[in-house]
């Protein structure tokens, strides 16, 4: 938790909730693997076995992401070597040691060394990895760009066999409010969505919509709640909101909302010294205006017309990604509508966007947002193997045959 605190800034619940959260991915696919990577009989014609088996791929390259530095980079390692292979752990070059510490545990606890590797470093390692022939898998989580050059990457090479890749990405990710909506409700989980984490999180909220009709209420409120949010230290158990991860994150945060000044509706003071981008709530016309994921504290809030709630739904979808989306509406049928309509991979209804538990909440996008398998989801395990098959027929035309074993025959093979 210390690490996760002075190394990526997290507060005191969040780093909690980090290890928490590794604890139950090595859970959860060590039962997995027990129920899921089972070799199989299969049915067949009278005089014909089938055995099916999973079975490792090689080695997978997992590279993690800064945000969740032990519960991501975790949670990845375990499920490619509980499926049968092994690991070259690449974490974010912001948070190194954590991973060493989480892999210097792992050995600890009996997995091979070389069986698991650390390789820390920047870009520059990760594209050495995922350019190597020998590498059989990819897990990625991180931006939607360097996933798409990494797919690229490995159709370049003519003679590489075709490998996997799992990617999760980012989102611009919306809640939509309709005038149904209980408003304390709403901007309680506004602000953990939103601003928990100081925005960093891949389910983040980045856009609230909001009907016309309670939109300037809600957002009266909503500024209210604002005001009572502290950011500072990470450590200093009072503090709600702590700093960006690194420098580059903050001047390209603070340059994008010094453009919008004109635009804010309400932002928090935030200490002088340190990389604290103050949460800030900024009005934009419509919801076509946001074309771009800016990860931190910043939330956009447009408005949307009654009776058009479908048509709101699909102008989120257009943007292209689907990571999460949240509505919040005591009307049934809307919450149905949503289902029906939403292209995402979490949607969250009449309660916040963050914080997808491993085992009931499986995690993960589609469209820009990632391939999928969900991480911590009972499909995630077989995309780590491959599936072979054994037909063997145990008669002939003189009669039953079967096989010998090397006793029976009498000498080796």
């Amino acid at each position: 938790m210390a690490l996760a605190v002075h190394e990526a800034g997290k507060t005191i619940p969040d780093a909690l909730a980090e290890v928490r959260e590794a604890i139950d991915f090595c859970r959860y696919y060590a039962a997995e693997a027990r129920e899921k990577l089972k070799t199989l009989d299969l049915p067949g014609p009278t005089g014909e076995t089938n055995v099916l088996r999973m079975e490792g791929r090689g080695v997978w390259c997992c590279i993690s992401p800064w945000n969740f530095p032990l519960a991501i980079f975790t949670g990845q390692l375990a499920a490619a070597l509980v499926a049968g292979n092994t690991v070259i752990a690449k974490p974010a070059p912001q948070t190194p040691r954590i991973a060493a510490e989480g892999v210097r545990l792992a050995h600890e606890a009996g997995i091979p060394k070389d069986a698991l590797i650390l390789a820390p470093g920047g870009p520059e390692t990760g594209a050495a990895l995922t350019a190597d022939p020998r590498i059989a898998g990819i897990a990625f989580t991180g931006s939607t760009a360097t996933a798409k050059k990494i797919a690229r990457s490995l159709l370049d090479d003519e003679a590489r066999p075709i490998i996997p890749l799992i990617a999760e990405t980012g989102g611009i990710n919306a809640m939509i409010v309709d005038s149904t909506a209980l408003p304390e409700q709403v901007v309680a989980d506004v602000i953990t969505s939103a601003f928990g984490s100081a925005g960093q999180r891949c389910s983040a909220m980045r856009l609230l919509v909001i009907q016309e009709e309670v939109a300037e209420r809600m957002i009266e409120m909503l500024c209210g709640a604002m005001e009572g949010l502290v950011v500072g230290d990470p450590a200093d158990p009072a503090t709600d909101i702590g700093p960006v991860i690194d420098d580059a994150a903050y001047d390209k945060l603070m340059t994008y909302r010094g453009s919008k000044q004109s635009n804010w509706l309400k932002c928090v003071e935030v200490p002088s010294e340190g990389r604290f981008v103050p949460p800030t709530l900024i009005r934009i016309d419509d919801i076509e205006q946001l074309q771009a994921e800016w990860f931190g504290p910043l939330l956009h809030v447009a408005t949307w017309e009654a009776g058009k709630l479908v048509e709101t739904v699909r102008r989120i979808n257009a943007k292209g990604f689907g990571l999460t989306m949240g509505l919040h509406s005591r009307i049934a049928r809307a919450a149905d509508v949503v289902e029906d309509e939403a292209h995402v991979g979490n949607l969250y209804v009449n309660r916040s966007m963050i914080g997808a538990v491993v085992g009931s909440q499986p995690f993960g996008g589609e469209g820009l947002s990632g391939t999928g398998p969900k991480a911590g989801g009972p499909h995630y395990l077989p995309r780590f193997c491959v599936e072979r098959v054994t037909t063997i027929d145990t008669t002939s035309a003189g009669g039953n045959a079967s096989l010998l074993s090397l006793e029976e025959v009498g000498h080796g093979i």
